[in-house]
């Protein structure tokens, strides 16, 4: 397949600049993969797709606030980095602009001060590894001096940052929110857990190459980003359970489900472990642990609507996609859900 098999046309005015007035108050779409059926509801509905014995699984990873302005030492030069990963210790990999202040051995100071970086190697893709220098503790300074980073595709500033994580986000590490998780009220949840659906989490901090690009036309070739993941063993277990009594594991959003399907089996079995996935997902694919999917709708032409035409098919994502543009769907990060039966 191509990579311009998974185009679609976007108007701009449906890129959702801000969330809702209310998380659950979202448009769902009901994607049917089996007859093909569509139907339009509302977040809060979800409920009536989900049964009790049915195993809900969701990624607790927290967005750290992993932009930094600041200004090279002497010069006072304004750079921009983003914290990729942590690679050990006070080294990071990170995004940064102009690239071109940013050779090996030079120092950024953030925060009047409290920060400080060097840059010690240029990597893959113009990335660089820096080494932090500070007094105290790091995330507690980053709390201070860092912002936020949102999608590229946002361009309105948000009142309230934690309408960029989610309700359950617990675990600090991600550059961007697992954003089909956003829905999802603490009241919603619970409706949920009295009603015997079980709730399973995995933790995989999400990084911005969720964003990058597909440069190349056949699938083959395209080189998937890592990110770190971790599933204990109560969650295994919960996960486990519900597939040898038949009922349905139910990722939210595409990083669960990209865990899910690193650390299964083939019989679809799970054991607690942590790592690094770098996992493509695409069509021909076959899935051995989920069953159906909660997302948001994602760009066009990007590993993420490859991800889901795996699970649907292409043709009816695709058509999916185009009634979500006729209907007036909200799309991307604070957009509207889809759930694929």
């Amino acid at each position: 397949m191509k990579v311009s098999d998974f185009y679609y046309d976007l108007p701009q005015e449906l890129i959702a600049q801000e969330p809702t007035a209310k998380r659950d108050m979202s448009r769902l779409l009901v994607l049917d993969r089996e007859a093909g059926g569509i139907c339009h509801k509302q977040f809060k509905d979800i409920g009536e797709y989900i049964n009790k014995g049915d195993c809900l699984v969701l990624n607790d990873t927290r967005v750290i606030p992993a932009r930094l302005l600041g200004e090279k030492e002497g010069t006072g030069g304004k750079i921009e980095f983003v914290l990729l990963k942590k690679i050990n210790g006070d080294v990071w990999e990170v995004i940064l602009k102009p690239g071109k202040k940013a050779k090996p051995g030079s120092r950024f100071v953030f925060g009047n001060g409290e920060l400080k970086a060097e840059v010690i190697e240029i990597i893959e893709e113009g990335n660089r590894l820096v080494r932090f220098e500070y007094d105290g503790i790091f995330e507690q300074i980053l709390d201070r001096v860092g912002i936020v980073p949102l999608p590229p595709y946002i361009t309105k500033k948000i009142d309230d940052a934690e309408r960029y994580q989610t309700v359950y986000s617990k675990y600090r590490g991600s550059a961007a929110a697992p954003t089909a998780g956003l829905h999802f009220t603490v009241e919603l949840l619970e409706e949920l857990a009295n009603r015997g659906v079980n709730i399973a989490y995995v933790t995989l901090h999400v990084g911005l190459g969720t964003f990058r690009p597909v440069k190349v036309e056949n699938l083959q070739e395209h080189k998937m980003h890592s990110e770190f993941y971790r599933i204990n063993e109560e969650d295994c277990n919960k996960i486990n359970a519900a597939k040898e009594n038949g009922c349905k594991v139910i990722a939210v959003g595409t990083t669960s489900c990209r865990v899910l399907e690193t650390v299964g089996d083939e019989k679809g079995r799970l054991k607690p472990q942590s790592g690094w996935t770098d996992i493509f997902i695409y069509p021909g694919y076959e899935f051995k642990v989920v069953d159906s999917l909660i997302t948001n709708f994602h760009l066009p032409e990007s590993t993420l609507i490859m991800l889901v035409s795996a699970l649907a098919g292409r043709d009816r994502i695709m058509e999916a996609y185009n009634a979500a543009v006729r209907e007036k769907y909200r799309f991307f990060s604070f957009g509207d859900a889809m759930f694929i039966k």
